[in-house]
């Protein structure tokens, strides 16, 4: 027979090795995801050229980490190409990719598998945390929780940077615990330097700072009275250490340099001119801090990226598409991605605070550890919510781990004291699993059963909660159970990752990014039309009126690859995408000086798609180049009618510029 102890750390590893299983079966059958390319890219470049320039909207730390397996490589390297940083990272980072590694993903694999020792980790931080504040069938409850939640897997060995959040968030939670329990500059300095590590992990690592002082507050207002002001002093200097170390930390991963590109090279646009949307606030301090070189360049401008793209990003949430964020989509996003059972178990610990079982409010160092879960998760989903940027539950996901440490507890809590409450306890547990191995190994796109599982998940939801590339090998196997067919494929990460590069060769369809094709599109195809979910919502379009596959929104598919390609199959109308090829197209025509050409296709566009912004700003663009004024006027005339039908901040640029064209005539 087993003893306690072998019998605990035995379950520890089998967990972790089902856990290991699992990411590593789905890395091997997934496609590159959005983001990865530009991170796998800009971490080589970070340690082979010190260029902290080419993806400064995040910090180095797990580009570093990714890329470590592949430095001994001899890897072709892209010429620079002096253009905007993101399209110099994404664009390098997939010629790269392509040149060295084709579709074997040989070293996209091995950069993954270097990206799953943070999984690990955070699973195996989430057992000890558990277990040194409510007991060791708290841990293991919650270590269970977590190696099998769909939303941790889906992220667990992508070169991303939001797993690692998650693990350095609690990380950072956990050690300034340990300090306010037994206080040592030791504790003290090793709570500073995780802090370090999670800001430089991720711009949302900031954070922590009024996480800390949240504890903080807590720990003052529940101390005898007479000892608060010595606590406060205590607890304030605590504070001012931990920042101190955690910048010397984050500038330690910048190399003590403030420039963000080696001599030579310089950010496109630069810090300042990348500023100039925000509030003159915003605008002032980042200013202030570039002056002073209080943080360095690169995470300055990831800092300003985030409120950028905050300010510009649509939604897409219950089906609807939205030109901005909306506060409660994440609480949406949460109901819909998190397990009916983890919410359920989530509800049973509630119960167990309420009734006394799960500690008692006036016992300080008993709630301690569940004002360490609440109070930090509350305030993170708070900030997340008012700060606009709705791409997906990752920006969420250092919430699952305190719920499945707050799920473990109320289980200890529950089922120790009951049979009854041990069997609804492991009911719940076991719904949890079984629901996250029903999509397995699709766990980026899962959806709970109230809302019709992973095929579903589409329908509510988009962009990185069900559809961020990843489906390349499926439909390549697709296109080969379907050999001699027609078929033409909007894909919505086109051009950042090239379908061909997998062996698929489908007609190419535009997409929301730009991503265009050599041929025009027939107004009807006889065969297959593959779609990318978000270009059907058209969460990747700038308005829902540009989206030329709004039609689809109606129609139910044959088929679905992986819950988020869709297939249309018969005669397919697309007369709305055939418009919209016919004027990129044309576009192309034009800047290659090929005008009559691009005054014909630019025709075509418009009679396939009268009134759409596109076709009609392509006409007159053509005609006008060909001196033809009154008939390029008329066109821009339907260009700016068809703008005014958009949200207000793209009616205005795109208004704007039409108008800057008319002037010009």
């Amino acid at each position: 027979m087993l003893s306690g102890k072998t019998g605990m750390w035995l379950a520890v590893v089998v967990l972790l090795a089902v856990q290991l299983v699992q990411v590593v079966t789905v890395l091997h059958r997934e496609s590159l995801t959005f983001d990865e390319e530009d991170h796998m890219y800009a971490g080589y470049r970070m340690w082979k050229n010190h260029d902290y320039g080419l993806n400064p909207e995040h910090p180095p730390l797990v580009k570093l980490l990714a890329t470590l397996p592949v430095l001994r490589e001899k890897l072709w390297v892209p010429p620079l190409k002096g253009i905007y940083f993101k399209g110099e990272a994404y664009l390098g980072g997939r010629d790269w990719l392509e040149h060295n590694d084709g579709s074997s993903q040989r070293l996209v694999f091995r950069m993954r598998l270097a990206a799953t020792v943070l999984a690990i980790a955070l699973s195996l931080l989430i057992f000890f945390v558990g277990r040194a504040w409510f007991g060791t069938v708290a841990a293991l409850v919650a270590l269970t929780l977590a190696v099998f939640d769909p939303n941790l897997l889906a992220h667990s060995g992508l070169v991303t940077t939001d797993l690692g959040a998650a693990f350095f968030f609690l990380a950072a939670i956990y050690a300034f615990y340990r300090y306010v329990e037994r206080p040592a500059l030791l504790r003290l300095l090793i709570a500073g330097a995780v802090a370090g590590l999670l800001l430089a992990t991720k711009h949302s690592g900031i954070l922590f700072a009024p996480t800390l002082l949240l504890l903080m507050g807590w720990e003052i207002a529940v101390a005898p009275r007479g000892a608060r002001a010595r606590l406060g002093l205590r607890l304030a200097a605590a504070f001012a250490l931990i920042v101190a170390v955690g910048v010397g930390i984050l500038w330690a991963f910048y190399g003590f340099r403030y420039a963000a590109r080696p001599a030579g090279l310089r950010l496109i646009p630069t810090l300042s001119a990348y500023s100039e949307s925000l509030t003159p606030l915003q605008k002032g301090a980042i200013a202030w801090m570039a002056r002073l070189h209080l943080l360095p360049e690169s995470y300055l401008f990831g800092m300003v990226d985030v409120r950028v793209f905050a300010r510009i990003f649509s939604t897409y949430v219950l089906g609807r598409w939205y030109p901005h964020g909306v506060w409660w989509y994440f609480l949406a996003v949460l109901m819909i991605k998190t397990t009916l059972g983890l919410m359920a178990l989530l509800c049973l610990a509630v119960f167990a605070m309420v009734t006394g079982k799960l500690g008692k409010w006036q016992e300080r160092d008993r709630m301690r550890p569940l004002m360490y879960l609440l109070l930090p998760g509350a305030l993170y989903l708070a900030i997340a919510m008012i700060n606009g940027l709705n791409i997906g539950v990752r920006h969420i996901l250092p919430l699952y781990p305190l719920a499945a440490i707050l799920a473990g507890a109320g289980v200890a809590a529950l089922a120790t004291r009951s049979r009854r409450w041990m069997w609804v306890c492991m009911a719940l547990i076991a719904a949890h699993i079984a629901s996250a191995l029903s999509v397995f190994p699709n766990s980026l796109a899962y959806a709970n059963e109230a809302w019709g599982g992973a095929w579903n998940a589409h329908r509510f939801l988009n962009d990185s909660n069900v559809d961020w590339g990843r489906q390349l090998y499926q439909v390549k196997e697709w296109e080969d159970r379907h050999a001699g067919e027609e078929c033409w494929f909007a894909y919505t990460v086109r051009p950042f990752i090239h379908p061909e590069t997998y062996g698929i060769h489908c007609h190419i369809l535009p997409n929301g990014l730009g991503g265009s094709g050599p041929e025009a599109v027939p107004s009807i195809v006889h065969g297959s039309v593959l779609l990318s979910a978000g270009e059907v919502d058209g969460s990747i379009w700038p308005s829902q009126e540009m989206n030329p596959y709004r039609a689809f929104q109606r129609m139910k598919p044959d088929e679905e690859i992986d819950y988020g390609v869709l297939v249309y199959q018969g005669d397919v109308h697309m007369e709305a995408a055939g418009g919209l090829s016919r004027a990129f197209l044309s576009q192309d025509k034009l800047q290659a000086h090929h005008l009559p050409e691009a005054l014909a296709l630019a025709e075509e566009a418009v009679e396939l798609s009268p009134g759409q912004l596109y076709p009609e700003w392509s006409l007159g663009d053509a005609a006008a180049a060909l001196g033809k004024k009154e008939e390029a006027r008329t066109a821009y005339q339907a260009a700016i009618v068809a703008a005014k039908k958009l949200d207000l901040q793209r009616q205005a640029e795109y208004t704007a510029e039409i108008e800057a064209s008319v002037r010009k005539l």
